[in-house]
Order: C-alpha cells, then structure tokens, then sequence
C-alpha cells in the first residue's frame, strides 16, 4: 500500500512510523513544502550550538520572509510589538506579513507558521504535559486513551526528571509550592514540566525533534528506511479524488513542474492553517472545515528572581556550580529549568509555566538595579482556554493566491467574555506564583499577548462523534464521506484545551494508524 503524508512535522511522522512499523507491505512518501534546515533532517534547532548555524536554520524556515531578519528569541512565547507590527518567533513566518501574497489576520495577529523540513517540530519548546479533566476528548475511551498518551510520550522521548539534579528547579519548586499549592487539587500542584528530550550523561538536554520522532525511517541502516522517502521543496498543491475515495495528490517540486502522485491512502498533517487550505484547494469542503479554530490566550511576564525569598532554598553558588556544568557541556539553551501549575478544575483551569534562565530574556537598563542579576530570571506565562466557536475561523479565497500559490487565507477571531474570565483568573494566580520568587523586571509586567502567539492553533478540523456537519473528520481522524483520507495535527483536536497540543496529537495519530493498519 502507497500512503502519501503531506507535511514533515512530529505528528505526521509520527502516523508515518507506525504505519511502517506496523505493516511490511505499506510504502510511505513524505512531502515538505520548505527546506531541510539542519542536519539530521527535522532536528530541532535548540540544539546547534553554533549561534550562527542556528540563525541559519530559523532563517531559512521562514517561507515567504527566509533569509530576512527576524526577531532571534529564546524559543519562548513572547512576541514583541514593534512600530506597530509583529514580529513573528525565531523559525516562524507570520500569515499577515504585509508583503506580497501576505495572508489576512489583523484578528489573529501573531498568527505564524514554520516552513521547513520538522515544521514546528524543529523549533518547539518540547513541552508534553497531558491532558486532563475536561481537556480529554470524551467519545475515545479513557482506558484506550491513557495508553495512548504513554504510546505518545515513547515516541517523542518524553521525560519527566530532565530537571531532577537541578538545585535550582528544586529551590524554585519549593518556593512556588508554599504559595500555592493548598489552593490546588491533590496531585496537581507545582512540578517539573515534562519535556520530550534525552538527557545526556552531562547533565544537558538533546531536545526532540522530528529527527527524533522519525528514528529509524531516516536511519539508512535500518529495513524501514528502504521504504520511507522524505522529499523537500515538495509542496502538495491538491488531492485528488473520485467521490470520496483519493487517488493521489499533486505536487509541484521547486522549480519543476506539477505533477501527479498515486496513492492508496493520504495523510494531510501540514498544520491547522495550511492542512485546511490543501483540502480547500481540492474542493474538499466539509461545513466545519476553518471553523472553531482556538488557540491559547496568555499571559506573560518576566520576574527577577529575589534572593531573599528563595533563603534557605536556593544559594548563588549552587547557580554558579549549574551554570558552570551547562557550559562544560557546550550547550547554547538559555532555559536551564521548567516548572509548571497544571490545569485543574474547576479552581485553576490555566497552565502555568516558569523557565528559569541566568540572563534575562529582555533588555534592562544598566543602571537598574535588577540588571545584571545574580539569582537569574524567570518567565512566568499563564495559558487559559479558548472555548470553541463556529466564529472563530479561517476562510480561503480562490479569487486570491498566497506567497505559495494557494487560496489566500483570512482568520477571523474574539475574545469573548468567557476568554476574558479566565484570563483575568490567570492573573491573580500569575501574581501569586511570581511574587513567590520574586520581582517583574522593568517591561516585564504581566501583558496578555496578541491572538495566535502560542501557535497552539486547534480545532480547524477536528474530529467528533458523529458526521452532524459540526467536525470535519471521525474519531480516527478519517475525513467523514472518505474511505482513505486521514488528517493529523494539532487542528484535529475538538476540546477546550489549555495543554501544550504535541502529545495529545501525537496520541490521536496513533489511534488512525491503528485503524488503518487493522482495516488492512
């Protein structure tokens, strides 16, 4: 069996390896629309340590915009205002970006996406918490579903003790705790993020990429590679069908001509953006498809870490001493530590992460007392739900072609007052874990960042129990009136979530590939 996979990000790669590992007689080809920017292929960027090698690789992931300048951040959710506009995360292109073919998103913003060989997957902050409570789809059942989280986080490296020698993951955890944890359900307070990486015998992190996700389809020693083929520069301009059963798809290489590729099966994984363009462009056109689209409003901060409130947990010579180490082993990460306060219900249904780093991610006046400081910083971000609306959209213009060619898009999207609820909860919280540590650096105050700078974008076509014309695909990810077109990606998941969607998308590309290796 021949199945196409459109997009080379962790969750279509990840469907792609199960389905060669699950069946001899299943051929896959991958096609990517952007470049390979490092080397393995799909590596994330984090970990280059070459700063020069690594501009280059998120440069060259930018699509319309590869090869300008862009805002060089530390992998973090903060996106900057600058004259007005956006500037879009290192190794992201923005959908609105003002020039020619740009997309149309003046509601969403910071809406952005990566264009290269791993898409996201090579410049992701590899946080793979769970789902829980009302944030887990309610029509899989909760047995199958809990094995497929641990089948996930197998497949991503997941790690939940990357920061267990940390002295100052330690300190920071118990400082937090003291402040908040009462307030919290039992078994949800203040703990280390999981975080897809391997840790290495030095102490630092080799973090997951699509490298990583594809394994032995990219190790030529390996039967499997003989029938994986990643191509590039590849981009899929439509899937072709007869009547609900696809045929193939077809492509135009780079600087080549358009043509058609046969296959048995087609898996559309380009992303909640790009995914529901290519079906649109096929005349693919369920009445969900675009709608409901959510992300994760947040807020954000940086705080100087206060001595004083971490005495007795923490000293600046176990800072300097895992400083030190982290140098020792080479590494350019600038997050030495992640903690969390986990979703819960129904009294804090947020995220909250704290990334502990020793220089401060935004520039402080030299003459400010915080400048400089010893005990490090932190970013303290509060993520809510986006509660799904049939409002919340992306439309596509035949009339009007993008940068690549395809049906322009324009995003609608609101905050509502249930959005605006919750964000205001966040930050009382976000108050209370910062202040647990410390200080907001000047510019750092708590600010709720632009619609679409999680890029935790979900919902555009997403699954559901019945064909009732409210998802555009079933519970294992088929698109409803097909037999052999499959979706995957962060755009597949119908719930109201406030988790970072990796793993559970991970989870629900397991699930299709079961059924289809079970159908065949």
């Amino acid at each position: 069996m021949k199945v196409v996979v459109v997009g080379s990000g962790p969750v279509g790669s990840a469907f792609a390896r199960r389905l060669l590992e699950g069946s001899p007689e299943i051929e896959v080809t991958m096609f990517e629309r952007g470049p390979v920017v490092s080397d393995p292929a799909g590596m994330n960027v984090r970990n280059i340590v070459d700063p020069d090698e690594k501009l280059h690789a998120r440069r060259a992931s930018q699509g319309p915009k590869s090869g300008e300048g862009e805002s060089v951040g530390l992998g973090i959710p903060i996106t900057t205002v600058i004259e007005g506009t956006y500037t879009a995360r290192a190794g992201t292109h923005l959908i609105d970006f003002g020039g020619e073919g740009s997309g149309h998103s003046s509601e969403f913003p910071a809406a952005a996406v990566a264009t290269c060989v791993g898409g996201q997957g090579a410049h992701w902050t590899c946080a793979t918490p769970r789902p829980q409570f009302s944030e887990r789809i309610p029509f899989i059942p909760a047995d199958e579903w809990d094995d497929l989280v641990v089948r996930a986080e197998a497949v991503l490296h997941t790690t939940h003790r990357a920061f267990d020698g940390s002295a100052i993951a330690a300190g920071l955890q118990s400082a937090i705790s003291d402040a908040v944890d009462a307030l919290l359900p039992e078994g949800y307070g203040v703990s280390p993020l999981p975080v897809a990486g391997d840790l290495q015998s030095d102490g630092s992190m080799r973090w997951t990429g699509t490298d990583t996700v594809l394994g032995p389809l990219i190790d030529p020693d390996s039967e499997l590679s003989s029938r994986f083929e990643l191509i590039p520069e590849t981009p899929v301009t439509r899937i072709v069908d007869d009547g609900g059963h696809v045929t193939g798809v077809m492509v135009k290489p780079r600087g080549g001509d358009e043509r058609f590729v046969a296959a048995d099966l087609v898996v559309a994984a380009a992303d909640a953006l790009r995914t529901p363009q290519l079906l649109w462009a096929s005349g693919i056109r369920p009445p969900a498809l675009g709608h409901y689209l959510s992300d994760h409003p947040g807020v954000f901060s940086v705080v100087a870490i206060d001595g004083e409130k971490l005495a007795g947990r923490l000293t600046l010579d176990q800072i300097e001493h895992e400083r030190a180490r982290m140098a020792a082993a080479g590494t350019s990460d600038p997050v030495a530590a992640v903690l969390r306060v986990p979703y819960s219900e129904p009294d804090h249904p947020y995220s909250s992460q704290v990334l502990y780093m020793y220089e401060s991610p935004l520039p402080i006046p030299e003459d400010h007392p915080l400048h400089g400081n010893p005990w490090g910083y932190a970013n303290v971000g509060f993520g809510v739900r986006k509660f799904a609306r049939y409002e919340d959209c992306v439309t596509y213009d035949d009339d009007e072609l993008d940068w690549a060619g395809m049906p322009n898009m324009t995003v609608h999207y609101e905050l509502t007052e249930r959005e605006q609820a919750e964000l205001a909860g966040a930050r009382e919280s976000q108050a209370r874990v910062a202040g647990a540590i410390g200080s907001f650096i000047p510019g750092g105050e708590p600010a709720v960042m632009p619609n679409g700078a999680s890029l935790h974008y979900k919902g555009t076509m997403r699954m559901g129990a019945v064909d009732d014309g409210a998802s555009v695909c079933d519970a294992w990810s088929r698109v409803w009136q097909f037999d052999n077109l499959y979706l995957a990606g962060n755009g597949v998941i119908p719930t109201n979530t406030v988790v970072n969607p990796t793993l559970m998308s991970v989870a629900l590309a397991l699930r299709a590939a079961d059924s289809i290796l079970e159908e065949h």
